[in-house]
C-alpha cells in the first residue's frame, strides 16, 4: 500500500471489455522526506491505477499493488496491479501533521 499524487488521466479508446468505463489515472507515489519530517516528496516514479472511489487528478490517494488490486468488488474481474482504494484527508508523522485535504482547497 502506498499513497500518490494523481498527476493525470490516461484515455484509451481500445481495451478489453472488462475495462470499458473504468477511470484510469497516472499516479506519482509520495514519501516523507527525510530530512525534514515535515512534507511529503515524490519519488519519481509512476504508476497507472483504476479510481474505485471517485479521486480526481491533484488528490493525494492511497493505492494497492499487486493481487490487492484485485479484492474490492468492482476490481476482482479486471486485468489490474493498481487501484486507488481510498482519498486521503490527513498525514501525520511523529505526532507532526504534515498534509491536510483541507489546507490545499
Amino acid at each position: 500500500m502506498f499513497i500518490g499524487r494523481i498527476t493525470g488521466s490516461i484515455v484509451s479508446t481500445h481495451k478489453v471489455d472488462s475495462m470499458v468505463g473504468q477511470k484510469l489515472f497516472v499516479v506519482e507515489p509520495l514519501r516523507v522526506d527525510e530530512q525534514t519530517k515535515d512534507t511529503l516528496k515524490s519519488t519519481g516514479r509512476t504508476f497507472i491505477v483504476v479510481d474505485t472511489v471517485g479521486a480526481g487528478v491533484g488528490e493525494i490517494v492511497l493505492c494497492v499493488q499487486g493481487s490487492s488490486a484485485r479484492y474490492t468488488e468492482q476490481t476482482k474481474k479486471l486485468p489490474i496491479d493498481a487501484a486507488v482504494i481510498g482519498i486521503v484527508d490527513k498525514v501525520s508523522v511523529h505526532e507532526s501533521l504534515i498534509y491536510d485535504k483541507t489546507e490545499e482547497e
